[in-house]
């Protein structure tokens, strides 16, 4: 295929990308954005106990059925129960037991008085207002009872679900793994951040944003690579990467020029292709192959191109792999702020900021390959073929980023 839409692309991209089984066990502190493989169903109830909500005095209800302020009724204060504490004896009529928030009522009380109804008395008490039976009483399971399902499997864990299974007992669960990406990056041109930049060279950025865009959505590459463009080192590089890999990503090389190395490089390798060309810009070239399984998409060199496809078609398919749908890019309607008067013959994507639902342009231009002007920007703009201009007022699609 050659020259698909954006939607197209993705929907192909996320055919070939399968779910990772793959599980392992996590401690509930590294538990934030992961999937849950298995369902959890409780072993316990929740709490394991009848329990106090207030601090005060259990007692029984139908002692105090007449207490008031002006006839208070005198119970005798028979012991003490804090939270974390048990008392083995039961309370008869005429009794009552000096109870923390969070302790387990004796055996024979179906009430407590909050203390700032008592004289807070503490071998005998006054109580100074009637409680009805079960008043100021939690019930044991009465957050969850033994054998109910509390978080189901393909769940994306949030601190909720880590405190409902830390309440359960757990203290590690299983996960999936997450996918093993692989980032390659093409240019005789590029150096790494840090070394000297001679002449006719620039730094390598693609590597360093993908990279770290990928950290942010919880998925760090395991293998980083600059390869020299060479059609069969880059064939070499990708061969070994997928020994490993889950999915590969390329940046550069994906034009028509003399040193765009993949359309040499994956044939060598043996890899299928899937389409060529994506009707957007930036980032038109785009490739999208497969080896042994693997999926391989080659993204242009030019940076904002590189970012701008990464949103749009790799994030839907890694929301597949990781069973995450909170990964896949989300849509708004907004409207312009500012003007973007630019012809648009095709359909083009724009960097953008998005406030209380108004579109401003960021200073500097637009080129897909600056990336200064992308600083700040927290969305793109769609706009579609034949556009003639966006203008202040004109409603609009955006992706968040």
């Amino acid at each position: 295929m050659e020259g698909v839409t954006v939607e197209k692309a993705a929907e192909v991209m996320r055919q070939y990308a399968a779910p990772i089984v793959r599980t392992e066990e996590v401690m509930l502190f590294d538990t934030p954005g992961r999937v849950l493989a298995q369902d959890m169903i409780s072993q316990i109830d929740n709490p394991p106990f009848d329990r106090s909500p207030i601090d005060g005095y259990a007692c029984r209800s139908k002692d105090i059925r007449e207490a008031s302020k002006q006839t208070p009724v005198l119970l005798s204060v028979i012991g003490e129960v804090d939270a974390g504490g048990y008392m083995e004896t039961g309370v008869c009529s005429g009794q009552a037991v000096r109870i923390m928030t969070g302790a387990p009522v004796p055996e024979g009380c179906d009430c407590c008085v909050r203390q700032e109804s008592t004289d807070y008395g503490e071998n005998t008490v006054c109580i100074y207002e009637a409680v009805r039976p079960w008043g100021n009483y939690c019930y044991r399971g009465e957050d969850f009872k033994k054998g109910s399902l509390m978080v189901r499997k393909g769940t994306r864990l949030s601190y909720a679900e880590a405190g409902i299974l830390a309440s359960m007992g757990k203290e590690r669960v299983l996960v999936y793994q997450k996918p093993k990406i692989a980032l390659l990056t093409t240019g005789d041109e590029v150096v790494n951040p840090g070394e000297e930049l001679a002449p006719g060279k620039i730094y390598n950025s693609n590597q360093t944003m993908l990279a770290v865009r990928m950290r942010e959505l919880g998925i760090p590459p395991f293998m980083v690579q600059a390869v020299p463009d060479e059609p069969a080192l880059m064939a070499a590089a990708l061969k070994s990467a997928a020994e490993k890999a889950d999915v590969i990503v390329t940046t550069g090389g994906v034009s028509v020029g003399k040193k765009d190395i993949m359309h040499e490089a994956l044939p060598l390798l043996g890899a299928e292709r899937i389409f060529w060309r994506v009707l957007l810009k930036p980032g038109t070239p785009t490739i999208f192959s497969v080896y042994k399984g693997i999926p391989i998409i080659s993204l242009s060199g030019n940076p904002f191109g590189a970012a701008a496809n990464f949103e749009l078609l790799i994030r839907p398919m890694l929301a597949k792999m990781t069973h995450d749908e909170t990964l896949l890019p989300v849509k708004r309607t907004a409207r312009m702020a500012d003007t973007f008067a630019k012809a648009s013959p095709g359909r083009r994507f724009i960097r953008a900021i998005c406030k209380d639902g108004r579109v401003y342009m960021p200073e500097g231009l637009h080129s897909s390959g600056v990336l200064s002007s992308l600083s700040g920007c927290n969305c793109m703009v769609d706009i579609p073929s034949g556009n003639k201009g966006l203008w202040p007022g004109d409603e609009v699609q955006v992706v968040v980023l």
